[in-house]
């Protein structure tokens, strides 16, 4: 059975009648299927998934992100990678089944996979924390960042989580610092890293593992610092604000990547990826495929400054550097702060106060 969100209420009428017609025996007094008004209906039906898909407001691109049928990361794992060998913990606490990791191959190329998985089903969602990670989790993914740092193999992540696990038992293992070494392992790393955002990218739980010298989402991704629902809460006092926050906070990919904050958008079929898993599977394998061969060539040292000015360079397009090219080399030279000593008015300022200072320290 197919689910529908509640601004697909004309497309669900038009398949329901579209299945009718195509199995014409289960209504009485039709014995033939009429393949005129099956051509219409479906060009009708494809019209009204342009119509509203190519016109979604934030809130429906955050529900079409969530939809329950989307492709999940074991999907992506088990079509797009081969010999894939799942590994297990952290080497400190235990197992997180919220996060898939281990080895494979892509395209003859050894590769280590990292996927974020919610589940298909309720028990599997309930088994799997609805894809929030604990520290385990986080710390699993590092030691097998590590490795494959070590072995010089590249890192293909899959984000689709709403945040790190908010629980008090993750609290008190940590959950902040394993987040936060998480994204130092990444921006440590020399081997190429690519993150793929297939569904929600939810704050730090997120970041942890997005860190990466690609960050690409799927067209209707959603990638964000709060939900809109927890953004709302704060800001307005009411949860029922989600469009207000969803404009305002810019999730969506295509305004991501107007801020370069992502680095491409993989377009999906007509209606979201759950509408046609293999044509979304063509596309994923496609944009790996591709960023990887960029990287063949590249020094691990290239590899790695690359990756850092990816991530200093976002939000200084309109700042006060001249050049944001290089910014790997974070030295303060002294030219920069002429200007500071010849300005007279300044100094002037400086002397003032530092006279107040003076008279004050010896009245007292």
């Amino acid at each position: 059975m197919k689910n529908y969100l509640n601004f697909e209420n004309e497309i669900k009428d038009l398949e329901i009648e579209l299945e009718k017609l195509k199995d014409p025996y289960n209504q009485e007094g039709l014995t033939e299927v009429d393949t005129q008004k099956i051509s219409r209906t479906q060009v009708e039906l494809d019209q009204k998934l342009s119509d509203i898909y190519s016109n979604l407001d934030p809130w429906q691109t955050t529900m079409v992100a969530r939809h329950e049928d989307r492709p999940k990361s074991k999907f992506f794992i088990d079509n797009l990678f081969e010999d894939f060998i799942s590994l297990s913990g952290d080497r400190f606490y235990g197992e997180d089944k919220s996060v898939l990791t281990g080895f494979a191959k892509f395209n003859g190329q050894s590769v280590l996979v990292i996927g974020q998985e919610k589940g298909e089903d309720l028990d599997s969602r309930i088994e799997r924390n609805f894809g929030m990670m604990r520290p385990e989790g986080y710390r699993k993914t590092i030691r097998m960042m590590n490795l494959a740092n070590k072995f010089n193999i590249p890192i293909i992540s899959f984000i689709d989580t709403p945040g790190a696990y908010p629980g008090v038992g993750a609290e008190e293992r940590g959950q902040a610092e394993a987040i936060a070494k998480s994204i130092e392992c990444c921006m440590e790393l020399k081997v190429p890293t690519i993150s793929i955002i297939i569904g929600e990218g939810g704050s730090g739980g997120a970041i942890a593992l997005a860190s990466s010298n690609k960050v690409i989402m799927l067209e209707n991704a959603i990638y964000s610092v709060i939900s809109p629902e927890g953004c709302a809460t704060i800001l307005w006092r009411d949860p029922k604000k989600m469009l207000d926050a969803a404009k305002a906070m810019k999730l969506s990919a295509k305004d991501l990547l107007k801020l370069k904050v992502i680095d491409e958008i993989i377009p999906e079929p007509l209606g979201g990826a759950h509408r046609d898993k293999d044509l979304m599977l063509d596309n994923v394998r496609k944009s790996i495929s591709e960023n990887l061969d960029q990287y063949k060539e590249m020094t691990s040292e290239y590899i790695m400054n690359d990756r850092k000015n990816k991530f200093l360079k976002i939000g200084r397009n309109d700042g006060f550097m001249n050049n944001a090219e290089d910014l790997s080399n974070l030295s303060i030279k002294k030219n920069n702060f002429d200007h500071i000593f010849k300005s007279k008015k300044l100094l002037f300022g400086i002397g003032a106060s530092l006279l107040l200072i003076a008279s004050l320290f010896f009245l007292f």
